[in-house]
């Protein structure tokens, strides 16, 4: 039976269902009960249904709907895509080990997993604690400061990020930010060459949306405290010196250009859809952690190997 006539077939009997039990054999509990079997591999509809089903049954089966729970969240977190970061030199000569980072912004997949697709639109109007949480609860960390820098960094060192072909011609290329769209878009969207979305790494490696389309909130491993919120930033810290020209200037986006006092505030890097000049692979700025905003979303990373 082809693909399109079992479209048009609607329910048939595909299956036959034995139970190991035994349960279903003539004068048993579960003799002649009916059964719908679900393909978890290759079925695209059928985490949305588990997800539903966990929901149902979890106050009656709650073992039963966290396993489902962790099944789902094994499946799309197989479907995202992660980069892997080579090691970085920063100019001040901290070391950044090579780790994994989502290849898109994060976007919402089912029971709040976050996942990176290309299809989904970011997951914005999310706090930083809420997003914090997201990845915590699926073994993924918030992309830190330290790495977002090395990010940048060497973004900045390769011709083909440059809109003059050449390191330091013509501006860092600054993603979506011209104000042409009114919301964060799916990595599918194509923006005119001036809005080019991706920057490719040293390693060949390609991140989409690190400057415009939406912030992203950043854990702050640099001058931060055990859950990443900031603190005083001094004037001769990484997160203000390591971009290579000042805020604003060659497509590198805003910082401020001195010491500030963000105590309790979390970091926000990147651009969003309507940043103009100040988006950037280099933009810094601050927000309240529990600011939900539809301009703010965030990136997941993990270690090596996973």
């Amino acid at each position: 039976m082809n693909a399109i006539n079992q479209k048009e077939l609607g329910l048939y009997q595909k299956f036959n269902v034995t139970r190991t039990d035994g349960k279903d054999a003539p004068g048993e509990k579960h003799y002649g009960d009916e059964y719908f079997v679900l393909n978890l591999t290759t079925d695209e509809h059928v985490i949305p249904a588990l997800a539903a089903y966990a929901e149902s049954c979890a106050s009656e089966y709650p073992k039963l709907a966290d396993e489902l729970r962790g099944k789902i969240a094994g499946y799309v977190l197989e479907k995202s895509e992660y980069i892997t970061v080579p090691q970085i030199i920063l100019p001040n000569g901290i070391v950044v080990p090579s780790f994994k980072v989502g290849k898109y912004l994060s976007s919402r997949g089912p029971m709040g997993t976050p996942v990176s697709i290309a299809t989904a639109k970011p997951w914005v109007e999310i706090c930083y604690h809420d997003a914090l949480d997201a990845a915590d609860c699926n073994a993924l960390d918030l992309i830190k400061e330290t790495q977002a820098l090395a990010i940048a960094h060497d973004v900045a060192n390769q011709d083909c990020n440059w809109t003059g072909g050449k390191v330091g011609e013509g501006k860092i290329f600054q993603g979506i930010h011209l104000g042409n769209v009114s919301e964060a878009q799916a990595a599918t969207y194509e923006p005119n060459e001036a809005e080019r979305r991706w920057h490719q790494l040293s390693n060949g490696e390609r991140i989409y949306d690190f400057a415009g389309n939406a912030y992203t909130w950043v854990f702050d491993d640099v001058q931060g405290g055990e859950k990443g919120l900031t603190t005083k930033i001094a004037a001769d810290s990484i997160s203000l010196t390591t971009a290579p020209y000042p805020s604003c200037e060659k497509g590198v986006g805003y910082r401020p250009d001195d010491a500030r006092d963000w105590s309790g505030d979390a970091l926000i890097r990147g651009g969003c859809w309507c940043s103009a000049s100040s988006a950037g692979v280099f933009y810094l700025d601050d927000g309240w952690p529990d600011y939900r905003g539809g301009s703010v979303g965030f990136r997941c990373t993990k270690p090596i190997g996973l």
